[in-house]
């Protein structure tokens, strides 16, 4: 068994887990509860924050390969330009195909 990913957030490491087990991959979150405990007013420290591991070594190189694919932000070709609507002339972000003021689709 091999760390993956290191995070306090579980909700992202639940994520990543769905997405290698999709891919075939065996998973598990290690420490998961851990993060949600109180100590106090003492930080928990990283060592201890819930763990993502492959249950097989041999998938480690593969399962990051996929992580970082995931995790990579979109590139500017990928991002569309804003549109103004016609129907009521509000500004959209560009992956919106309905006006978020109005609700009339974009036109194309």
């Amino acid at each position: 068994m091999k760390e993956l990913v290191r995070e306090r957030d579980s909700a992202i490491l639940i994520y990543y887990k769905s997405v290698l087990e999709a891919e075939g991959i065996a998973v598990m979150v290690k420490n998961q509860n851990f993060a949600n405990m109180e100590f106090g007013s003492a930080p928990i420290v990283p060592a201890f924050y819930p763990q993502l591991c492959v249950m097989n070594d041999e998938d480690y190189d593969r399962a990051m390969a996929i992580l970082k694919e995931r995790s990579k932000p979109a590139s500017d070709a990928e991002v569309a330009d804003e549109w103004t609507c016609e129907n009521c002339h509000e500004i959209n972000p560009g992956n919106f195909d309905i006006c978020w003021s109005c609700e009339s689709t974009r036109a194309e």
